[in-house]
């Protein structure tokens, strides 16, 4: 096992730094439940120093030439390319991932977002509106200051990168709290783009718990707060930001439909059910987690989707044949078991899973689930679980099904699987979520926006859209005509 203990628990102003007065924070392997890496919560004088630095590094950071940014984000991005063996390892060992997922989809989603945003570091320029007699109106794009980004535990190195890109990318500096639970991939990021060519205190990274969140979203230096996480967790963060007037980006938990009528290819729409639920052990915000199926197909997508769901290898995540790994956490394991007895208690039928895997005592594993016969009111229908549970429900008509979708305070996420494009399109215009997919799930590119409606957040990541939410529009009349006045 590659030893992943870091030099120090916070990389602060270009290096890292250490205050063991702070709380305990213990990284732990969540297929073995060992210890592998010690850290220690952020101080206040190791807050104080964060901030102090961002400050500093965002005036120098900020008036550079754009294209000059872009290329440091670039060659952060070569770096993390060159290292993506050595950091999806950290990665699989901080959270528990398959190592066949985060090769893929971690450290090198987050190595092309930076090169995304480097590429338009340079285009966000303004516009010149004419008012007539040879007045106009010319706008400068600026950036917002120092930004907070609070980032969660299931894509750690993916979320800090995400953020950090177009935030950099507009001028700002960033300040990092990952989730407690996975301290260890940022950490290598703040590295990496030191090397890169960042000056010190531009991407600086605290660890911590609540406390120190709110200490960073209610400093008064702070201008911008971007958090993924539960709903719970937004709305205090959200409070907190908007009492300062802070901008925000809330992209925040979901209960997504995934719609497939019978028309629909069988296979690809299984394959999608599984990548929609049981991908990451189902810690995924935009899982498709209610699969409605049209009655006509409802038995045989079962049978099908039960006898694939039964292949699946569980095992080490290092193992590169492992497909299923590991929750993130003991107490993860535990609320996830809950809902599958709470799912049994309320009638839903149990076709496959719902266990810990006998040979997978030691971690924190639970089977892939499969939930038949689910009624929108049952508690595994409602409510996010964060776990590899999928509940199938029924349906017949069109217009039924998109009410039953759209009967949720979420909003993140939808899928519909269909042969009939103008029913696909007709349907994802009616669902109230923000990301949506059709005849596909959970490919997030960065090109897209992406981030959701109602209690699912607000704001946007990836895409140019991310640009508007880290920055802020300047506006210069310049007149050329004498200035009259009534006396």
């Amino acid at each position: 096992m590659r030893d992943v203990q870091p030099t120090a628990s916070h990389f602060i102003d270009g290096r890292y730094v250490e205050d063991v007065a702070g709380q305990s924070i213990l990284s732990i392997f969540p297929a073995k439940n060992v210890v592998i890496a010690s850290l220690h919560s952020a101080t206040p004088s190791i807050i104080e120093a964060a901030l102090a630095s961002a400050v500093r590094a965002q005036r120098e950071w900020g008036a550079l030439k754009p294209v000059l940014r872009g290329r440091v984000l670039r060659k952060a991005a070569d770096i993390i390319r060159a290292r993506n063996q050595e950091l999806s390892e950290i990665e699989t060992l901080d959270t528990g991932k398959p190592i066949q997922e985060t090769l893929v989809a971690d450290a090198a989603s987050g190595a092309d977002a930076l090169e995304y945003f480097a590429g338009l570091a340079a285009t966000m320029t303004g516009e010149t509106m004419p008012v007539g007699d040879g007045d106009f109106v010319y706008t400068i794009r600026e950036p917002l200051g120092v930004c907070v980004g609070i980032g969660a535990w299931n894509y750690p190195t993916q979320i800090a990168c995400w953020k950090a890109a177009p935030a950099l990318a507009a001028g700002n500096s960033m300040i990092f709290k990952p989730s407690e639970l996975t301290p260890l991939g940022a950490l290598k990021l703040a590295e990496i783009l030191i090397e890169a060519g960042a000056p010190p205190g531009l991407f600086n990274v605290v660890q911590g718990y609540g406390d120190v969140g709110a200490a960073l979203v209610t400093d008064p230096r702070v201008a911008k707060v971007s958090l993924t996480g539960s709903v719970p967790t937004g709305k205090k963060v959200y409070a907190a930001a908007a009492a300062g007037v802070k901008h925000v980006t809330m992209e925040l938990g979901g209960k997504s439909p995934l719609i497939i009528f019978d028309d629909a290819d069988l296979d690809s729409a299984v394959s999608a059910a599984i990548n929609a639920n049981f991908y990451s052990s189902g810690q995924v915000c935009s899982n498709g987690t209610r699969v409605f199926v049209h009655d006509a197909i409802r038995p045989a997508f079962l049978k099908r989707l039960v006898a694939r769901t039964a292949t699946a290898i569980i095992g080490d995540p290092l193992d590169a044949a492992t497909q299923v790994g590991p929750l993130v956490s003991e107490a993860q394991r535990n609320k996830v078991l809950g809902f599958i007895e709470t799912g049994k208690a309320e009638g839903a039928r149990l076709l496959i899973g719902g266990r810990v895997p006998p040979s997978q005592n030691e971690g924190f594993y639970v089977e892939p689930t499969v939930f038949a016969d689910v009624t929108d009111d049952m508690t595994i229908a409602r409510e996010e679980i964060f776990g590899p549970v999928m509940a199938v429900l029924g349906f017949a008509d069109e217009a039924d099904v998109i009410a039953r979708a759209n009967a949720t305070e979420f909003g993140l996420a939808a899928g519909v699987f269909t042969a009939d494009l103008a029913r696909a399109h007709r349907v994802i215009a009616r669902l109230e979520a923000g990301t949506c997919w059709i005849n596909t799930y959970n490919i997030t590119p960065v090109e897209a926006p992406f981030g959701g409606v109602k209690l699912s957040g607000v704001g946007r990541e990836n895409s140019r859209a991310a640009l508007d939410h880290y920055s802020q529009i300047k506006s210069v009349y310049v007149a050329s005509n004498p200035v009259a006045a009534a006396y």
